[in-house]
């Protein structure tokens, strides 16, 4: 018996240390095509322009995509773990609602765009505190269904703010700029911009590493993880923190990008299993090149850049239609 389960476990990891291996060779390979590619196709022997080219303007829209998505992918982990519900994205506590609120009010306020992504960092930073304080004070209701529900509700005034905001703005001048911000873009990420997202984006990431064994026992009733020797409120607590760290960090130079939070955690899970530990390193390296491969894509596809938003919807409602099919039992 013990025999059988080794050989099994062997051929586990095995499995996992391969889907991490294609993994990673398929984000180098995205990175290097996304430097190649674009409006002005460059090639090998064009040194000194693919030298500007690479490090003035694609250089940072591609780490700023592969950081997005990376953060996106680890922050849906997160959630629809420790929310025990496969539906669940990085948006769903409102911290995409409050960021977008954020972006707005500098908008309409005529600041730079630096400001815009600080009003939008805080924005989502601030939405979320306001949904745990709410959902942590509705008595004799179940902890994370109050939370959820106070996301969804917190998340929808938020978002009838911003629609009275819209239309308030300058029809000529503001309401195209918040438009396209909404949509989500990359096109504008600066290297100064990336420089503050990304210590952000890795101060959010650390505590799900140092605490990802832990973070398998939120997957239990709150009973169950106690008993195991864990507070899971605190636990909670800070998970989410880290999580919204991560989110509110990509969200503000990104704008809002959908689906890669929800889509992602499911494909990592299929070839991982439901390991924390384990699902995050490639959640993390599948959410960074499916976000590089569709602003490849919004480049490169036609004259006018698509916004990403919209393509990532338009190519996961059928991905997610096809993992839901392929993981029906488990889910």
């Amino acid at each position: 018996m013990g025999a059988v389960v080794f050989f099994f476990g062997s051929i586990e990891r095995i499995r996992y240390a391969a889907a991490l291996a294609i993994a990673l060779a398929g984000l180098l390979a995205l990175v290097v095509l996304a430097l190649l590619v674009g409006r002005y196709p460059l090639s090998l022997s064009d040194l000194p322009m693919l030298k500007a080219v690479v490090l003035e303007i694609r250089g940072p829209r591609v780490l700023a995509a592969a950081l997005v998505g990376a953060s996106l992918a680890a922050a849906g982990t997160v959630y629809q773990g420790i929310l025990r519900n496969p539906l669940v994205s990085p948006d769903i506590l409102g911290v995409s609602s409050g960021a977008a609120l954020g972006a707005v009010l500098a908008m309409l306020l005529s600041l730079q765009i630096i400001f815009v992504q600080i009003f939008a960092f805080g924005g989502g930073l601030l939405a979320v505190a306001l949904v745990y304080w709410i959902g942590s004070r509705l008595r004799g209701h179940d902890p994370l269904l109050a939370l959820v529900l106070t996301g969804v509700v917190v998340g929808t005034l938020l978002g009838a703010v911003v629609s009275l905001l819209k239309t308030l703005a300058d029809p000529l001048g503001q309401l195209p700029a918040i438009t396209f911000w909404l949509l989500g873009s990359l096109a504008s990420v600066a290297p100064r911009e990336l420089a503050v997202a990304a210590p952000l984006a890795v101060a959010g990431l650390i505590p799900l590493v140092l605490l990802r064994w832990r973070v398998n026992l939120l997957t239990l009733p709150d009973d169950e993880a106690r008993t195991l020797g864990a507070d899971p409120g605190r636990l909670r607590l800070l998970v989410i923190g880290a999580a919204t760290l991560m989110t509110a960090a990509a969200v503000a130079i990104s704008g809002i990008i959908g689906w890669i939070g929800l889509l992602v955690p499911h494909a990592a899970r299929l070839l991982a299993g439901p390991g924390f530990g384990r699902l995050l390193p490639l959640a993390m390296l599948l959410g960074a090149a499916f976000l590089l491969a569709v602003d490849t894509l919004c480049r490169a596809a036609t004259a006018v850049e698509l916004p990403p938003g919209v393509v990532t919807a338009l190519i996961g409602t059928p991905l997610f239609l096809w993992l839901f099919a392929l993981s029906r039992r488990s889910w």
